[in-house]
């Protein structure tokens, strides 16, 4: 029977406490499902997006694990987590340190972007539990620097993203390197496709299969909608006037292009309206300030392309919008995750453009419930909407006409007049005089 309260879990009191003081009762899907099999020692391979509540449901078994098994004597760490981007590190050791509040386990990260001596903490005494990144952590192991021997469980975090990111060499050489561990659990936001299969299955032993389906419940408390936009111009406008609303608290802004992040930044403080950015060409320090001026509310509007953004976990985001829409369905839940977290509720809003409204049916059949369009009578678009059938594709007319017009091009580019030809039509030739 599933767990519907975190006391049913038989999680340590100290950690039930923690939970309560992040205001958590109840576990979500992926921690209900998740956690029973990870606290009895065996492999996990899970797959939840971004928004499901994935880190505690990794986090809450290994930190039961530490405080059954207490060890006698300090040493280096017995449990890693390995994630993508350095963002997600610091996001998931932030949440490890707040579970473990109660606690005495020690909690570190490793990270590139960060000076090498601000790593010692690592190398000292006592580490319980350290959340890297593969690049520098590798480093650290070749310079033996890093002690894998002791680690009990390894954590893939957002499985996928590290093999998109071209890390499968790195995590199976660290996986080579912690062979003495118990335990391996691992988490991506979709087991679609063979990649993702075959890397479990070299990495995991008998793994049970959890998949929190949040695509349906988490969905429903995300409101869903769109604004047809004529161009760039008019899509900036409308988003303004959106972010102007005052029920738009914190928001997220998408857009698929670094150039772009730049662009919108500057056009919405022209607008007067506070704003922060995120790509990924930024330097570590700068992206940092970035998260915390969105954490401590001293900035309330983040502009972000996919790639900077994957990960990004920010309390009370109340509305997502998506400047430029994603390439695929997939992404567009993946950007949507980010608002309506942990049982709140939240917003989320597209601006198409013409051009846009084949990927707008896409997500609409990807969800099974097509997207509600939504107008502001001041900023009406003054171009007419693409055929709902088409889908954004032109019409059969429209198709017949322009082979039509090829056609014809091809024929006229085919029948070569020479200009001897041409200057002579109609003229009657005269046959020249005979000499007397």
């Amino acid at each position: 029977m599933t767990a519907t309260q975190f006391s049913e879990l038989e999680l340590d009191e100290r950690l039930i406490t923690a939970l309560r003081d992040k205001g958590y009762d109840r576990p979500t899907a992926i921690q209900a499902e998740a956690i029973p099999p990870a606290m009895d020692g065996r492999d996990v391979l899970g797959s939840a997006p971004t928004g499901t509540g994935k880190t505690a449901a990794f986090l809450l078994p290994v930190l039961q694990h530490l405080l059954d098994f207490p060890r006698k004597k300090s040493g280096p760490p017995r449990v890693l987590i390995l994630t993508p981007t350095r963002e997600l590190a610091m996001q998931v050791a932030d949440q490890a340190r707040e579970l473990a509040a109660h606690t005495s386990l020690d909690i570190a990260t490793i990270t590139g972007g960060v000076a090498y001596m601000n790593h010692a903490e690592v190398f000292s005494e006592n580490q319980d539990i350290v959340v890297a990144t593969t690049g520098r952590l590798l480093q650290y192991i070749k310079e033996e620097n890093f002690d894998c021997r002791a680690v009990e469980t390894l954590i893939l975090d957002e499985a996928d993203r590290m093999l998109d990111m071209g890390f499968a060499q790195d995590i199976e050489t660290i996986s080579a390197e912690t062979r003495w561990r118990n335990q391996t659990l691992l988490f991506s936001a979709t087991l679609e496709g063979d990649a993702i299969r075959e890397f479990a299955e070299r990495i995991l032993k008998e793994p049970v299969e959890v998949e929190a389906d949040p695509s349906r419940r988490e969905r429903k408390k995300i409101l869903q909608w769109y604004y047809r936009a004529d161009d760039v111009k008019h899509k900036t406008a409308l988003l303004v006037h959106l972010l102007k609303q005052p029920e738009v608290q914190k928001s997220v802004i998408f857009v698929r292009k670094r150039e772009r992040v730049h662009e919108l930044a500057a056009w919405l403080r022209e607008a007067g309206i506070n704003t922060c950015y995120l790509e990924g060409e930024m330097v570590q320090a700068k992206r940092n300030e970035a998260v915390k001026r969105m954490m401590d509310g001293r900035v309330n509007v983040l502009v972000a392309t996919d790639v900077a953004a994957r990960g990004l976990d920010i309390l009370d985001i109340t509305h997502v919008f998506n400047f430029d829409m994603p390439r695929t369905a997939d992404t567009y839940l993946h950007r949507i995750g980010r608002t309506g977290r942990a049982g709140r509720k939240g917003t989320a809003i597209s601006l198409v453009e013409a051009h846009d409204h084949l990927l707008l049916g896409k997500v609409g059949r990807y969800l099974n419930e097509p997207l509600k369009a939504r107008v502001i009578d001041e900023l009406r678009p003054t171009t007419k909407a693409p055929n709902e059938k088409s889908n954004g594709k032109p019409s059969k007319k429209v198709l017949a006409k322009r082979a039509e017009d090829k056609l014809k091009n091809k024929e006229k580019a085919k029948v070569k007049v020479r200009h001897r030809d041409a200057k002579n039509v109609g003229k009657r030739r005269q046959p020249k005089a005979k000499p007397e």
